[in-house]
């Protein structure tokens, strides 16, 4: 096997959840501060900081990519493939590419999780269907039962340009 070139345009990445360029996007409850996207890593992977308030998580969904959480702090439950299993703090969770799953934040903190998603994508799904925000811990925008229902529709209408299927 023969190893590629160097790609010199290619650079050195190094990000904070508060660095300035960050992007936080508000997205069903959640704060998601992008680190690192996929135009970063030439499209290899995304890394998402996700703080999940209690009650937060996606509803159920599929993927057509790897998907890895690592809980920094707090716990989670994931229910994959019908299946909960709650997880905390200093464990790694690894959903494969296809499998039906969703996740929620069922204590009553709020958790600290890193999303690896390889390939990349997800960051920029994310950014299409949430609100951005100025800062990881600036609130919420307040919306109206209407502009949520907007967004549910623009994310069923986005989620197969981003290999995803709502359940």
């Amino acid at each position: 096997m023969s190893i590629p070139d160097d790609d010199p345009t290619r650079e050195l990445t190094v990000s904070g959840r508060d660095d300035p360029g960050v992007a936080h996007i508000f997205l069903a409850g959640d704060t998601y501060s992008v680190l690192v996207t996929g135009e970063q890593t030439g499209g290899r992977y995304c890394l998402i900081d996700m703080e999940i308030p209690p009650g937060g998580g996606p509803p159920p969904h599929r993927h057509d990519f790897e998907e890895m959480f690592t809980i920094l702090s707090g716990e989670i439950a994931f229910t994959f493939r019908g299946t909960t299993t709650t997880v905390g703090a200093g464990n790694t969770v690894n959903i494969p590419a296809n499998a039906p799953h969703n996740f929620a934040n069922r204590s009553d903190v709020t958790a600290h999780v890193l999303c690896l998603c390889s390939p990349a994508g997800q960051e920029e799904f994310f950014d299409r269907v949430g609100d951005r925000i100025p800062t990881r811990t600036s609130p919420p925008p307040e919306l109206t039962p209407e502009q949520i229902a907007e967004r549910r529709e623009l994310a069923a209408e986005l989620a197969p340009a981003y290999a995803t299927e709502m359940l």
